[in-house]
């Protein structure tokens, strides 16, 4: 449900936003199925998939424009409380730590939850100041096949194992503090953004980029924009 809820024993609060970042080079119906996953789950309002202009730790080689990824994302999105932004272009932030900085100045009456696949977490550590990024706000994993055994085994999850907490007592969590910890599972979702591309390497030119805001800023996000 968008907007603002009302939860037992607790006053009204602003949305409960989940902040999931990635390339969605393209987006596919992986990343909407885990969304909605995490979204009913975690009983958040709403979901903001956080399309990156350049992620450090991958290499820029085959990366499509960022207005296409933008498009994929937001045609994955609709009909859903999913919203595609390119706020990180906007804000000028290149490291995640930065940008989730800059959203809780921008947006103060929001709560937020940092939602990350556990192919990430096995190289959290590896991150710019990651445990800035545990004490900024809660922190949901998602499983994934063949990543879980290396997520676990990481210096990030042997820090975060304190905070670890059940999803149900992890809401109340999101809503109060972090560093906050929780592991969602769900049956696995075998569709991969670099399977797509492989099978259709000129998936980018399909894309309807004319028009394009952003579903965060609703600014106007131009055609070809890297």
């Amino acid at each position: 449900m968008a907007g603002a809820r009302v939860r037992a024993g607790a006053a009204l609060i602003g949305p409960l936003t989940g902040l999931f970042g990635g390339s969605f080079n393209p987006a596919h119906g992986g990343h909407r199925r885990v969304t909605l996953f995490a979204l009913d789950a975690l009983e958040l309002d709403e979901v903001w998939w956080l399309v990156s202009p350049g992620n450090v730790l991958k290499p820029a080689k085959g990366m499509a424009p960022l207005s296409a990824r933008l498009a994929s994302a937001q045609a994955m999105s609709r009909h859903a409380p999913i919203r595609a932004t390119v706020i990180e272009r906007e804000l000028g932030t290149r490291f995640t730590v930065d940008t989730l900085r800059a959203i809780l100045r921008r947006y103060p009456k929001r709560r937020f939850v940092w939602i990350m696949g556990a192919d990430n977490l096995a190289q959290f550590h590896k991150w710019k100041d990651w445990r800035d990024i545990a004490r900024l706000m809660p922190i949901a994993v998602i499983a994934r096949p063949g990543y879980d055994a290396a997520a676990m085994a990481s210096p990030a999850n042997a820090w975060l194992r304190r905070w670890r907490q059940r999803p149900g007592q992890f809401v109340s969590g999101a809503r109060r503090s972090a560093p906050a910890l929780t592991f969602l599972r769900f049956d696995p979702d075998g569709r991969s953004a670099s399977a797509i591309r492989a099978a259709d390497p000129d998936w980018a030119n399909a894309c309807r980029e004319v028009g394009l805001r952003d579903a965060v800023t609703h600014r106007l996000i131009g055609r070809g924009k890297s």
